[in-house]
């Protein structure tokens, strides 16, 4: 599989308000046709990387949906070119190979709004030359953005892959995760309090059962602290509980684009996931079929609750694939 990385550096005005320069990361795996038509865009979850596929070879460390992306897997570098780029306050900024702006360098860096995001992501695409994506994909803060594609630039994708997600913050991160996870922040141990509530909500009791059967969890999370930023998990915690893509498109006006421009949705949500509960997606799924939108929806169980959406692509490979094809 070609690989490839690179950094966007823009200076960018905020839906906030304020206007930074910034420096964001990227990584691209397979190879980008003469007729640059074959382009898809990842995009990574909430604790998510560029780092999408592939193995870095100083340490071996495979990118996070490595089972999915590859010569011959479903989504497949022999055929397409694939695109996945660091978020603004990436929580794993700390790691030197993650190139992404934000509070932690930056005091007066402001509230990221998902709009903020998929306006830098279709930066990108004119600096790769791509006009449309042949699909944009991703699990949970990745299907939040992928959802916030198809609102804002639907004349510029085909595809639309939603893994674990809705078109708005529901309940549960508007009014448990994200006053809980401010709390917590204020702790004396805060970054290894927010990392056990994301990886406790992430996972729910079932799975946290079945990862850390044998597995110490304080170990676990204090692993995961030396790369990550209390301040950027913060700030992706805030985006997140102010997502709503009917702020920036109203639904009639969605699903008249998304049938004027022939776009193909898959949509897959997890029964008893604690961020993102499958009836609001189902519902909007029902709307768009209803419609004529030619969108697949399913609903899938995994053993580690959510976080299936990143470790589970088994559950889903196969829809994936039909998606692209």
């Amino acid at each position: 599989m070609q690989t490839g990385q690179g950094v966007l550096r823009v200076v960018h005005t905020f839906e906030a308000g304020s206007t930074l320069p910034l420096s964001l990361g990227y990584e691209t795996y397979g190879e980008l046709r003469p007729e640059r038509d074959n382009a898809i865009l990842v995009c990574h979850y909430y604790t998510g990387t560029m780092h999408a596929a592939g193995a870095y070879p100083e340490d071996g460390l495979t990118g996070w949906w490595d089972p999915l992306i590859g010569d011959g897997k479903s989504i497949d570098t022999r055929k397409f070119f694939v695109v996945c780029m660091n978020a603004p306050a990436n929580v794993q900024v700390k790691d030197p190979r993650i190139i992404a702006s934000g509070p932690e360098t930056e005091p007066d860096f402001p509230t990221v709004d998902l709009k903020d995001i998929t306006r830098l992501q279709f930066q990108l695409m004119q600096k790769l030359g791509i006009s449309r994506w042949h699909a944009v994909l991703g699990p949970s803060y990745g299907a939040m953005q992928t959802l916030m594609w198809g609102a804002l630039y639907p004349q510029h994708l085909q595809r639309l892959g939603v893994i674990a997600g809705s078109p708005q913050a529901g309940i549960a991160l508007r009014h448990f995760f994200t006053p809980v996870l401010k709390h917590l922040a204020r702790t004396e141990e805060g970054l290894h309090e927010a990392l056990r509530l994301i990886t406790f909500c992430g996972l729910g009791s079932d799975g946290m059962e079945v990862q850390f059967d044998q597995v110490d969890v304080d170990a676990y999370i204090s692993g995961r602290k030396h790369f990550a930023s209390l301040k950027h998990i913060l700030s992706v915690g805030e985006t997140v509980s102010r997502y709503d893509i009917f702020k920036h498109c109203p639904l009639d006006r969605i699903t008249r684009n998304w049938l004027e421009q022939g776009i193909r949705v898959l949509s897959v949500n997890i029964l008893g996931d604690q961020f993102f509960p499958s009836r609001p997606m189902k519902v909007f799924a029902g709307h768009m079929q209803e419609a004529g939108v030619n969108h697949q929806h399913l609903e899938i169980e995994c053993q580690l609750g959510h976080l299936g959406c990143v470790y589970e692509t088994e559950k889903f490979e196969r829809a994936i694939r039909e998606l692209l094809d």
